[in-house]
């Protein structure tokens, strides 16, 4: 059986069995450099790099906006788990309180690019 997501995988793997076309993108030189950093971090090239992560941030978009149908039974039970969730245990507590890795490296690096800004290039 398919996932959505490996569904989008597979018809990823099937595009790029295609031809190859050109996408061209205007950015600022800051945008620039910050992609040029983090693919080289990565041992990528700006254009692997940046085809990547839009492709990601494509099947994402797509993920979350993809419809799914139920017959009137299904959407009954899925009311009822709507409407009766389940009770809370320490661990859900605890998760809900963590901060998110991705708000922590937001923070981060605004500190970072804000003494990187002052010492600047």
């Amino acid at each position: 059986m398919l996932t959505r997501r490996t569904q989008y995988t597979k018809d990823a793997h099937m595009a790029q069995a295609q031809e190859p076309v050109t996408i061209s993108i205007r950015a600022k030189a800051g945008q620039r450099d910050l992609i040029d950093q983090a693919a080289d971090r990565l041992g990528r090239s700006r254009s692997d790099f940046m085809l990547e992560a839009a492709c990601r941030q494509a099947e994402d978009v797509l993920l979350d906006q993809t419809y799914f149908a139920l017959d009137a039974k299904g959407l009954a039970a899925f009311q009822a788990m709507l409407d009766k969730p389940p009770a809370p245990t320490d661990r859900l507590r605890r998760t809900l309180k963590a901060r998110a890795p991705w708000d922590m490296a937001a923070t981060t690096g605004k500190a970072a690019g804000k003494s990187a800004g002052k010492g600047g290039k």
